[in-house]
């Protein structure tokens, strides 16, 4: 017994192969894109506390203070719509400047490992009596900017800016670049009381 096939299934399985070759740059995976982020504008107002220091910081962001005993003058400077938190630690410097200023490098070397480079800028301002150093940290990394500023006598506070997410540079990139001016700000104005 022979079975017949309609006519037309041939011909149907011969347009199906000849239009599935096509082009497939139509079907290459779209890169990972992340969300439009809508920055404040710049002002900014002075801190004012029972701390040996001033300093302005953008108005956008919310100073906590970490205040107790064993440790006076801990600020957080919160910068929510940013996801990002600077932490400020004060210390009254008893002849152990050495010690202090060496704890920093070392927290901010302790990133070398996911860090692709590591730039070290001096602050120095002897009519101010402000000096320092400010770590800016490239790559994956958990801090991306880390700074000392200290009188060299009676003072030293240690700061150090953390994003609440998991690190990636490029999706942090432009909100890091743009809390990175208020940290320059931040230096700037910051004086010893």
């Amino acid at each position: 017994m022979k079975i017949k096939i309609p006519y037309f299934i041939p011909f149907l399985f011969t347009v199906a192969i000849l239009f599935s070759c096509g082009d497939d740059t139509n079907y290459i995976p779209k890169p990972k894109g992340y969300f439009r982020i809508e920055l404040p504008e710049k002002k900014y107002q002075t801190y004012h506390s029972g701390c040996p220091f001033i300093f302005q910081y953008p108005t956008y962001a919310t100073p906590v203070e970490r205040n107790n005993a064993e440790y006076p003058c801990w600020i957080n400077l919160e910068f929510l719509k940013c996801n990002a938190t600077l932490h400020l630690s004060y210390k009254n410097l008893q002849n152990d400047l050495e010690k202090c200023t060496e704890d920093s490098r070392t927290l901010a070397y302790k990133h070398t490992y996911k860090a692709t480079d590591i730039i070290e800028q001096t602050i120095s301002d002897s009519e101010q009596k402000k000096f320092g150093i400010l770590y800016t940290i490239k790559g994956n990394v958990a801090s991306s900017l880390q700074f000392h500023i200290t009188d060299s006598s009676q003072h030293f506070l240690r700061g150090s800016l953390y994003f609440n997410t998991i690190p990636n540079a490029d999706s942090i990139a432009p909100v890091l670049q743009f809390i990175e001016e208020d940290i320059y700000h931040f230096i700037e104005t910051f004086n010893w009381k």
